[in-house]
């Protein structure tokens, strides 16, 4: 169990889950693998880092600082997939199941739209034209769970049975950047 008391002035480094993140609402909380009082994840330290959301149970690391209000994140240094993600043969997206190729380049893209009811979406890679299919489960694997449109990322962009798909959807400065 960690003891905020005990952290620097800065703030401390967490690993943790997240609980749940409502992007609506602009919040949620992450609990620390350690044990100790629910982390307040602001959508404004999410977009910081790149993201205007994350999936419920995605692995996160934070820096963390106390406040009149309890312990908030303050910045986002990683964000992992959820654990145990399964995909089921013969549904929508099963095809997405391969591993991600990382020989293919991040590109960055811009949202069109995405309804995460229906669990998809379209994007378009900067400089053309074409849509790229983006699945939920594409998202859940990413560690997002909800894109807006307009927003900028980074997609990984294979040929599907049906046109240009995303195999991975990341945040906008990784393209400009090369990582990931």
């Amino acid at each position: 169990m960690y003891s905020m008391a005990d952290a620097e002035k800065d703030g401390m480094r967490v690993h943790g889950t997240v609980k749940w993140f409502d992007p609506t609402k602009g919040f949620g909380f992450v609990v620390s693998e350690t044990g100790g009082p629910d982390i307040l994840l602001h959508a404004n330290v999410l977009r910081n880092f790149g993201q205007s959301s994350v999936a419920d149970s995605a692995g996160i690391e934070v820096i963390v600082q106390e406040t009149a209000r309890g312990i908030q994140a303050v910045e986002v240094l990683r964000i992992e997939p959820p654990d145990g993600e399964e995909i089921i043969e013969g549904a929508p997206g099963s095809e997405i199941t391969e591993a991600i190729d990382l020989s293919v380049p991040l590109e960055p893209a811009r949202v069109k739209w995405f309804d995460k009811a229906k669990g998809f979406g379209f994007a378009n890679i900067f400089g053309r034209d074409e849509d790229v299919f983006l699945h939920i489960e594409v998202l859940r694997r990413s560690g997002l769970a909800d894109l807006q449109p307009g927003e900028a990322v980074s997609l990984r962009v294979v040929d599907g049975k049906r046109g240009r798909m995303a195999t991975q959807v990341t945040s906008w400065e990784a393209a400009l950047k090369g990582d990931e």
